[in-house]
């Protein structure tokens, strides 16, 4: 074990790394990995190799905190291609059917807006959803096609960009688990022409936007220029993805009984939800949830010194 961790480091932090399209959200993550040396990664929801964005990259303890993220809300810019249908929905898949294309821009915003809200979704076969222990998209590749539920998700808006006919350019920012694949194959079946995605980037995940973003060259640059600690520099803070839940301050004594896994009581601290946990001032301990009589329960704690 020692010597298989004898080239990597405990480092810890979250990257907003710019992932590039033709390859998938792993081998991104891997990259990362390697050029960090870190010990531990992962990643807070695919994106398909067509897409390119923001793909948040958790290090370390901060693998810790992943599963939170994968519960934000998303932002996409995406192209959309009217008149033409194709089996995975986006660029990459084989044209099924080609229709005419009649579609004015008054036609296409009352047509999107229809989407608006809470709506229902049948995942596409060409997802990572499972079926009978089994990858929908490994299903789809056999050419075998099931039936699968629909999901309620969450559109909270949708914008037009630009409509240019057959190219359209749109803003969704919508809830987890929405496939834009769907959503753009479902408007265009909605007009009566049919569509799909042709090019697709991922602008915000939670509190997080592209503003942040590093490509995979940029790091590759700063680790010749400047080592290791010039890719540090760029780690945003463990807790940075769980900005809009309230901080719990704890004293030394509370802290010691809360790693122990016994819930405490806080002054003043929230009346329910979800908190953020920190020893006096500033040392990030993880995550808790208040119970129903108040005292605050460790849910997710981090193994940092």
């Amino acid at each position: 074990m020692g010597r298989r961790h004898s080239n990597q480091r405990r480092v810890n932090g979250i990257l907003l790394l710019d992932k590039p399209t033709g390859i998938t959200s792993n081998a991104a993550l891997q990259q990362v990995k390697k050029l960090y040396r870190a010990r531990k990664a992962g990643h807070t929801g695919s994106l398909d190799p067509l897409a390119s964005g923001l793909l948040p990259i958790c290090l370390g303890e901060a693998t810790k905190v992943s599963g939170y993220l994968l519960d934000a809300d998303k932002h996409y810019w995406v192209a959309c291609r009217l008149g033409e249908r194709t089996s995975t929905g986006d660029a990459e898949g084989e044209v099924l059917e080609q229709r005419p294309v009649d579609v004015t821009e008054k036609r296409f915003r009352k047509a999107m807006q229809g989407f608006l809200g809470d709506i229902e979704q049948i995942p596409p076969m060409y997802s990572a959803v499972k079926h009978q222990g089994q990858r929908l998209y490994k299903l789809a590749r056999q050419g075998l096609e099931v039936e699968r539920e629909p999901r309620r998700i969450t559109i909270h808006s949708i914008e037009l960009l630009e409509f240019d006919s057959p190219r359209v350019e749109i803003s969704v920012r919508c809830s987890k688990g929405t496939y834009v694949r769907t959503l753009v194959e479902d408007i265009g079946e909605l007009l009566g022409c049919g569509a799909h995605v042709a090019d697709l980037r991922r602008l915000g995940v939670g509190p997080y936007d592209d503003a942040a973003m590093v490509t995979l060259a940029t790091l590759e640059q700063r680790l010749a220029d400047g080592g290791e600690a010039a890719l540090d520099a760029l780690l945003l803070p463990m807790e940075s993805g769980l900005s809009q839940w309230p901080e719990v301050r704890l004293s030394g004594d509370a802290a010691f009984y809360l790693r122990q896994g016994q819930p405490v009581l806080v002054p003043h601290a929230p009346t329910a939800g979800w908190v953020r946990l920190y020893l006096g001032d500033k040392r990030f301990l993880g995550v808790g949830e208040i119970l129903d009589d108040g005292r605050v329960a460790p849910r997710r704690l981090l193994n940092v010194s």
